[in-house]
């Protein structure tokens, strides 16, 4: 289904003994290697920057992610790949000291243009959190909850449809549908992490964003959200962020490395993984700094 051997000894041998992964001189002034474009974008990012305040968190990225495809973005901690992906649904906007600047179009809008509805953009580019957040409400009423806000059903027939369904695509509603109506939280960690991934794809989204949706999850549990990424690429683009690099290898069709704020290099994760071209990919997949 996926393939887990793209992490091979070759990869240990190609990292640079001399090479100093804290020199930014490396990435700065770099384009981003690779292949940025996609004959069908679901998403086009152009020159994005993000600032803090005076600290630059995301410098000129660029990039495509296609439709009904797994993007994994992966890279060090602090290099600001979940600061990326919060751009992607215009999260960043609950910081204020974060100012964000360049084009990224969702099927040819632009979604930083200040005129965009936030709360019809987030139901179309929903996001499953790195800890589960179930609302302290009844599995059922987790998942309907948007879809009410939203005003996707007009009785309670419908509303049951967009629930069961979406708790089916979720690998969930067998587990749970003796009990609709416990309270989301009285589930175990991996089945809260598909309620919540449940309740994301109930208003119908377009994209999926995870920042790393399986790190408080174990084994088993990570083994069936990473089977739900699998199926659920044929009708959502997914975008997730990851520390597991065996993850990103699973999962994702195509893999962007980030390095302090920089995008470094995209390409096929198969590419990614066992022929990078830049050499901060390279070491960083060869365990040589991260």
């Amino acid at each position: 289904m996926y393939n887990d051997n793209f992490m091979t000894e070759k990869n240990i041998e190609m990292a640079d003994k001399n090479f100093d992964v804290n020199d930014q001189s490396t990435v700065d002034n770099e384009e981003t290697v690779g292949e940025i474009h996609v004959g069908d974008p679901r998403i086009v990012a152009k020159n994005v920057d993000v600032h803090y305040g005076d600290k630059i968190a995301i410098n000129n990225v660029s990039i495509d992610i296609g439709k009904n495809e797994v993007l994994a973005m992966i890279g060090p901690s602090g290099c600001g790949k979940s600061t990326f992906l919060r751009c992607l649904n215009r999260m960043n906007d609950t910081i204020d000291s974060c100012a964000v600047k360049g084009e990224l179009y969702l099927d040819k809008e632009n979604i930083l243009d200040k005129k965009i509805d936030v709360v019809s953009l987030r139901a179309k580019v929903g996001m499953v959190f790195q800890k589960p957040n179930p609302f302290p409400k009844s599995i059922y009423e987790n998942v309907a909850y948007g879809a009410k806000i939203h005003g996707m059903a007009k009785n309670k027939a419908e509303l049951d449809e967009i629930v069961f369904k979406s708790l089916e695509r979720a690998g969930l509603f067998q587990e749970v549908k003796d009990r609709l109506d416990s309270p989301g939280t009285s589930l175990s960690g991996g089945q809260q992490q598909r309620l919540c991934i449940a309740r994301t794809i109930a208003v119908s989204p377009e994209v999926i964003l995870m920042d790393e949706p399986c790190s408080a999850l174990d084994p088993i549990a990570t083994a069936k959200v990473e089977e739900l990424i699998y199926e659920l690429k044929e009708n959502f683009t997914i975008v997730i962020v990851t520390h597991a690099m065996q993850q990103a290898a699973r999962v994702s069709q195509r893999t962007a490395y980030f390095h302090l704020g920089n995008l470094v290099e995209v390409g096929p994760t198969e590419k990614i993984f066992t022929t990078p071209i830049h050499k901060l990919t390279e070491s960083y997949i060869t365990g040589r700094f991260g």
